[in-house]
């Protein structure tokens, strides 16, 4: 394994995403890049079959077998690989080796990457119209909604007491939608910044997710324990990542498999920036999945797959993940929902 680093230590500042395979056509190397694609860490991966790492890798396979009998590259343009339930769309190129111990070099190349980018960015530009929208409306509807209850209680004093019950929904409704409000306007404090234990995050909300929950949910733990602290508003986190769990719990209602999967992640962009390093938060529920008609929208304010929900939680998710200089983003299909949250590590943030 020490002469495979040393041959291929050149690989290891490579954006592009690089796996070196032996002549069983077993994982020998990894380099960061391909780590990130991957979620898979060199230590993991090494000593692995092609058939291991990846679900049914037949186009793989096939591409190999051309590259070793013609005895030159090939690339494969359309390419869709599964690991660990996640799927990937990528374009490969495999080179056959004739130096021992790698027999094959594969390059993957996303081909989503440019699409992500730019979605990031409409994503970003939307996000602040909708957080400047909602906290203009937000005042707008706060100053007539106090007159609003402040005139009931006064007229359910000069009232029969037979007709109190009419007052007591305008104030029980005004209270409710003060409630809202409040909850529209608190993404716009300022963030409490401290270092944070991303794991003791995760096992606060699992906490409290199994005491709202009846028996039957399973959470389950898949954590990476050597993650460093980040710089963050510890409440924020919790809120985010809770929204997110407490969403996956209604949509099983109640009875299912929620994953909560922490890794590093190695050369990312986020909000346009370029990190070294991030902290991948994953939320992964065996739930039916979101439903096709919302799944571009579920980030708007607003939007909810559930009857009486508010259609707040996701929205407030994403702003104090974007407060964070991270990301969030969903994959779903029925049996399968994940929203992955990206965090920056190693650097103040800002909000």
């Amino acid at each position: 394994m020490h002469v495979i680093d040393s041959q291929l230590m050149g690989l290891e500042y490579l954006a592009t995403a690089v796996l070196a395979l032996d002549a069983a056509r077993q994982a020998c190397y990894l380099n960061p890049a391909a780590e990130n694609l991957l979620g898979l860490s060199a230590s993991q991966a090494g000593g692995l079959s092609l058939d291991t790492l990846f679900n049914s890798p037949k186009q793989l396979h096939a591409a190999l077998d051309y590259a070793l009998s013609h005895n030159a590259s090939f690339t494969e343009h359309e390419l869709v690989l599964e690991v660990n339930a996640n799927r990937l769309q990528v374009s490969c190129t495999v080179t056959p080796l004739e130096n021992a111990p790698v027999a094959f070099m594969i390059e993957f190349h996303p081909m989503d990457q440019q699409l992500k980018i730019a979605r990031d960015e409409r994503m970003l530009l939307q996000q602040q119209a909708n957080r400047e929208l909602i906290r203009n409306l937000a005042h707008e509807i706060k100053n007539p909604l106090g007159g609003i209850r402040g005139a009931a209680q006064l007229l359910e004093h000069e009232l029969p007491k037979e007709t109190r019950e009419y007052t007591q929904v305008i104030i029980q409704e005004s209270d409710r939608l003060q409630s809202l409000m409040d909850r529209l306007l608190t993404p716009h404090r300022l963030p409490q910044i401290s270092a944070v234990n991303i794991l003791e995050v995760l096992e606060r909300v699992r906490s409290l997710v199994l005491a709202e929950t009846q028996s039957g949910l399973t959470i389950r733990r898949d954590y990476d324990t050597s993650i460093p602290d980040i710089t963050g508003d510890r409440e924020q986190l919790i809120q985010a990542t809770l929204n997110i769990v407490r969403n996956a719990v209604q949509a099983l209602h109640g009875k299912g498999e929620i994953v909560l999967r922490t890794r590093i992640a190695r050369q990312v962009t986020l909000t346009m920036k370029r990190h070294p390093l991030a902290v991948q938060i994953q939320i992964i529920d065996n739930g039916p999945g979101i439903p096709e008609s919302i799944r571009e929208r579920i980030f708007y304010p607003l939007v909810s797959a559930r009857e009486g929900g508010s259609g707040l939680g996701l929205t407030l998710a994403q702003t104090f993940v974007h407060q964070h200089q991270g990301t969030i983003e969903a994959d779903s299909r029925p049996g399968h929902t994940c929203f992955t949250l990206l965090l920056p590590l190693g650097q103040q943030q800002q909000s």
